[in-house]
């Protein structure tokens, strides 16, 4: 064999076992579905000088670099999706399973890269911020039972062989998630652990303007307080009162912190919202103080409520009038929201599945029970009718003395024992209901994307017409088809009224008054839920409808010879008087006795 070629292969090989150890070997293209999942991720970021105190804090061994891997831990309920992270040890986002966004996509209440949770944890050696730390944990990917439940603990090492531990349990169902924070770490103990949370509220609801109109933060100290709601300007708020909980509160949503023993501290709340942007409702931030104290106890617990803004579901938290989220109006309508028409509401649900019909159903249901004041109500007016004839006569013998007319009206009143107020009362006695339904129904997330007839879901108006415009005071760019209905039926009732009650007197046409008030309400209305003007408009068509069944049964002759018989017995001094007409007695007492010192002090004017 040939001397140069023998050389030759050596060399040869020698530089290829030489590559072999010298060059490194090329990294294999990963996997399609790989890279898209990478690229939805935040990168972890190289540390700075800025970040050397917290990472030399956790850097306590030789393993610390496997530990900076991000890595995602999913926890699947009956009702959520949890997805914690070990970088901080935190939420990274929470599906609700049961419930759609607007546009039918996955509904999120913790979104990655819309949602942030800041820690500043001091200690002896400066703050760390737990929230750029990476912790461990030996949980696992799991799905929970219904009935079960799974701690989840992270924890991270700090210097001096200290530790922060953060545990969640994750329950099979509903939406409370606990939450404890713990450490062995010395001193501070008279310092507040800074918890920040930064929430972009992201579109659930097809309305923007008006989700603007009512996204707020409410947080409870000895009663409610709620940050201020503006559709185009910043809000901020702040507390040096103990804050029992605090909640980031959608339209029909509720993404909050309860405290258990250690209430928050130093509570500061701002809504920042962007009126240009067509995704983020608002940015919701909340800052508050845990006690130190407390975390070195293992005193520290709370809970997270991350679900719907259900009555039902919110009344049973345990914590101090946290159902006083779901907002049912003015302290003296609530009574009858919360003790009578939620409950109403919700045994109707067992029998019906449609809430068009459940809503005819509670029209129905509420009509009959206020059918004795209905009754009433037009009995009086009835009465009204008949005498009439005697008013208009009354008004014509004295046209320009309204203080003559009023008594002899009363006078007349008296005699047949009328009280001109009794068909007022048993209207007035009906309003509260109204105006109770005024605030239930655009609260009530059981209407939420519920569809009848041609609305799609009855919590929101439904756009029958699209407007190339918009017309301002909230009307909008559509016109709600229910809202026209009960503004024509309300229009119809004030007209059937007005042909059985007599015109009465006074500076106002109360007849005309009754054909306007319904269509100033069109435009008010015209973009509340379409469950609230449906109800309104079957109540109007049920009240017409109770008064012609009314009117069959009502003899008008005999309410006559009742009047008349009254008339004799008030005249022979046979009846006894009702407080009503000794109040009238009184009152035209009263009158007549000004009437004659008036007089005789023009006539002692005129004689100096």
């Amino acid at each position: 064999m040939d001397k140069n070629f023998i050389i030759g292969l050596v060399l040869i090989m020698l530089m290829l076992i030489g590559y072999q150890i010298l060059v490194p070997k090329p990294v294999e293209p990963a996997p399609v579905e790989q890279v898209k999942q990478v690229t939805t991720k935040p990168s972890v970021q190289s540390p700075t000088v800025s970040d050397s105190t917290n990472l030399s804090a956790q850097s306590t061994d030789s393993n610390a670099v496997a530990q900076v891997a991000p890595k995602d831990l999913v926890i699947e309920t009956n009702d959520t999706r949890v997805v914690f992270s070990n970088k901080g040890g935190v939420m990274k986002e929470v599906m609700l399973k049961k419930y759609k966004t607007y546009d039918q996509k996955p509904l999120y209440l913790i979104a990655e890269n819309h949602n942030s949770f800041r820690i500043n944890f001091p200690t002896t050696t400066g703050d760390v911020r737990l929230t750029d730390l990476f912790f461990t944990t030996e949980a696992q990917n799991q799905k929970v039972g219904e009935k079960d439940s799974v701690i989840v603990t992270y924890r991270a090492p700090l210097k001096g062989n200290q530790f922060v531990e953060q545990t969640y349990v994750v329950h099979g169902s509903g939406y409370v998630i606990d939450y404890g924070i713990k450490s062995n770490a010395t001193g501070s103990s008279d310092k507040l652990v800074q918890l920040d949370w930064n929430n972009d509220l992201l579109q659930l609801e097809n309305d923007m303007h008006k989700n603007r109109e009512v996204v707020t933060i409410n947080y409870y100290t000895d009663d409610l307080q709620s940050l201020a709601t503006s559709p185009t300007a910043t809000e901020e708020d702040k507390t040096a009162e103990p804050v029992k909980w605090f909640t980031i509160k959608h339209k029909y949503f509720l993404a909050g912190l309860i405290a258990d023993k250690h209430p928050f501290g130093n509570v500061a709340v701002r809504a920042d919202v962007n009126p240009a942007d067509s995704n983020i409702v608002k940015t919701m931030h909340v800052s508050a103080g845990i006690p130190m104290s407390a975390i070195q106890k293992g005193e520290a617990n709370y809970q997270f409520f991350l679900g719907p803004n259900d009555y039902h579901l919110v009344d049973k938290v345990k914590a101090e009038n946290f159902d006083q989220n779901v907002y049912l109006g003015y302290a003296f309508l609530k009574p009858i929201n919360k003790f009578f028409l939620v409950p109403l509401f919700n045994f109707l649900e067992k029998f019906v599945s449609n809430y068009g019909l459940l809503i005819i159903l509670l029209v129905i249901f509420v009509k009959t029970i206020l059918t004795p004041l209905t009754y009433k109500s037009y009995i009086s007016m009835a009465k009204m009718r008949l005498l009439a004839p005697e008013l208009e006569q009354i008004r014509s013998q004295n046209p320009d003395d309204m203080a003559k007319q009023q008594q002899d009206q009363m006078k007349l009143y008296q005699e047949v024992g009328v009280s001109p107020l009794s068909g007022c009362i048993p209207v007035l006695a009906t309003m509260p209901i109204l105006f109770s339904l005024f605030f239930l129904f655009p609260n009530l997330i059981e209407l939420r994307q519920q569809p009848f007839l041609w609305a799609s879901d009855l919590s929101t108006y439904d756009s029958f017409i699209k407007l190339p415009f918009t017309i301002p005071f909230g009307v909008g760019n559509h016109i709600s088809l229910f809202t026209v209905l009960m503004t024509a039926s309300s229009i119809g009732y004030a007209y059937y009224n007005n042909q059985i009650t007599p015109t009465q007197p006074g500076p106002v046409n109360m007849k005309v008054l009754g054909y306007i008030m319904p269509l100033m309400f069109m435009f008010v209305l015209n973009s509340f839920p379409a469950g609230l003007t449906f109800y309104y408009f079957v109540s109007n068509v049920v009240t017409i409808a109770q008064q012609l069944l009314i009117k069959r049964f009502v003899n008008e002759d005999k309410i006559r010879n009742i009047l008349e018989e009254n008339r004799k017995k008030n005249a022979n001094g046979e009846k006894k008087q009702t407080k009503f007409q000794k109040y009238l007695e009184k009152s035209l007492q009263a009158a007549e006795e000004a009437k004659k010192k008036q007089a005789e002090l023009e006539k002692r004017s005129k004689k100096k």
